[in-house]
């Protein structure tokens, strides 16, 4: 069995794997809650939590929020608009592209979806206390900056 360089730590340890494994661990509940509340695919979801809050959207603009590639992003959105979700109409600057927005009864799930987001949060980060996870909260937005450079 090759062993690991010793000056390096065993793989449970680095925070990326840890990152991965909290992520892999809560999103299994958040997507099975989202199926069981709201009757949507976890994408979906996402994909109108992100409309709700940003629009108006490009599909490129909603891949880039929600976290997807162009092809999930625009398959998600297309799935909300034949649910009656979201509107898609044409873009002013893009003679191809759509812009996406919340319908009524769009609006009126995001709502909820929102509140579910807002709890799935308290129940993940419910072990630290208010200070620990503002500061979490600020050390992960220098490690999105800092990646996105």
């Amino acid at each position: 069995m090759p062993r690991k360089p010793a000056a390096l730590p065993s793989l449970d340890r680095f925070l990326t794997y840890r990152l991965h494994l909290v992520n892999k661990l809560t999103d299994k509940f958040s997507s099975d809650a989202y199926a069981d509340e709201f009757g949507l695919p976890v994408g979906e979801a996402r994909c109108l939590a992100t409309i709700g809050n940003f629009a108006p959207l490009s599909v490129v603009e909603l891949a880039a929020k929600a976290n997807l590639n162009k092809g999930q992003a625009s398959r998600a959105a297309q799935a909300l608009a034949e649910r009656g979700l979201v509107s898609k109409s044409a873009s002013e600057t893009d003679g191809r592209g759509v812009v996406l927005a919340p319908t009524v009864a769009g609006r009126a799930l995001w709502n909820r979806v929102m509140a579910l987001i807002a709890r799935r949060n308290d129940e993940i980060f419910g072990c630290l206390a208010a200070a620990e996870r503002q500061q979490l909260g600020l050390m992960l937005d220098r490690l999105i900056d800092h990646a996105r450079r």
